[in-house]
């Protein structure tokens, strides 16, 4: 482990800002229509759900990253493999989420440069960050969450003054039943982007002050779920529900329909600084987790030298993941969930909580046992 640490501000600010990253990209719980924005609220609820199993492993080994305690909990050989598994995890979805900025940058801005360049541009600056280490990519969060938010509230100000709500667009809001509402919620959109938080069981050690460590998730996850479904509702609002659903990026097209005054227009610039920003942070996330679980499994004490070769290696696999873009979001919303989030957010957290559980309870009562021995002990002389 790096020797650092890291403020309860700090780590709320990157939860925040990495739930944000890419979710902002793609119109969440679409399927649900109107509902979309009641579906991500019941998915945030889910996603605190989870976090808490998180949350629960910290507190057994709390001076552990991911890739140590379960080599306490399973062994040192099945521990390795487990971490391991970890590692390629993290490192496939730094390549997922660099290959969704590299593609959204070529469409929007650059549609002209190849699709390496821009993303080896975007890895080589993960690459410098991750190098200097986590303390500095918590001071990169402060820094950045006081210009998204300076740039949402701008943005829905002019949205406000452009005279573009229609509340009739959310309307009939439960058009889906409930139930039906839950399903998408615990199907796909609590894994995308909630169920991703068990990476910071990479970063929670971190944390300067431990014992904040539940209010900080619970309210960096439960502002990132409102945020996101305060964004789908309004997208809905201003552009309606089938063109929020046939949009590739329906926060641009929200953005680029803003006019005020006959001259304000093509604000663009607004979602190029917030897909940097979310691109940025949710990478470099991954990235640094990746290099640092890399570290520790294969015994590297300095970790700073992997950040290379990591970072070469996630570029080359965004190049690959997948022939088209297309292709890429159908993975991502079909297979990706259940045949990957699914076992690393879920099923094997869970597994290892389960054998912590009885590990930790039989070494409890061993204690107690020899403490009520010697006690014994010492009444007999």
């Amino acid at each position: 482990m790096e020797k650092a640490k890291i403020s309860g501000y700090q780590l709320f600010v990157l939860i925040f800002l990495f739930e944000m990253g890419s979710a902002l990209l793609v119109p969440l719980a679409g399927e649900a229509k109107q509902g979309a924005w009641l579906v991500i609220l019941i998915a945030t609820i889910g996603g605190i759900l989870l976090f808490f199993v998180y949350y629960a492993l910290f507190r057994y080994y709390p001076d552990q990253i991911l890739t140590e305690f379960v080599r306490s909990i399973l062994g040192n050989f099945f521990g390795r493999i487990v971490a391991f598994l970890y590692i390629l995890y993290f490192m496939y979805l730094a390549a997922r989420v660099l290959r969704d900025f590299g593609e959204t940058l070529l469409t929007f801005a650059y549609p002209h440069v190849p699709l390496f360049f821009a993303n080896a541009a975007f890895i080589l600056v993960v690459i410098y960050t991750v190098r200097k280490g986590v303390e500095v990519l918590a001071r990169t969060g402060e820094l950045f969450f006081v210009l998204e938010n300076l740039l949402y509230i701008t943005f829905f100000i002019l949205i406000i003054v452009s005279g573009m709500i229609h509340m009739n667009n959310l309307k009939p809001v439960l058009e889906i039943s409930v139930v039906e509402m839950g399903k998408m919620a615990f199907s796909k959109t609590i894994f995308f982007p909630f169920g991703e938080l068990i990476v910071f069981l990479m970063i929670f050690p971190y944390l300067n002050e431990p014992q904040r460590l539940k209010k900080i998730g619970v309210a960096g996850l439960a502002a990132s779920g409102i945020f996101l479904s305060f964004t789908m509702a309004l997208n809905i609002a201003v552009l309606g529900v089938d063109l929020t659903l046939r949009s590739q990026y329906p926060l641009l097209t929200l953005i680029q329909s803003i006019e005020v005054a006959g001259f304000l227009e093509r604000l663009d610039v607004y979602f190029l600084l917030k897909l940097m920003i979310g691109g940025f942070i949710k990478i470099t996330v991954f990235t640094y987790v990746a290099v640092m679980g890399t570290a520790n499994v294969f015994n590297v004490k300095q970790s700073s030298r992997l950040a290379y070769p990591v970072g070469i290696v996630i570029l080359l696999v965004s190049i690959v993941i997948a022939s088209s873009y297309s292709e890429h979001i159908h993975e991502g919303l079909e297979a990706v969930p259940i045949y990957i989030h699914l076992p690393f957010q879920v099923i094997i957290p869970l597994l290892l909580l389960i054998i912590a559980f009885f590990k930790n309870r039989r070494k409890t009562n061993k204690h107690q046992q020899h403490t009520a021995e010697l006690e014994g002990g010492v009444d007999n002389k």
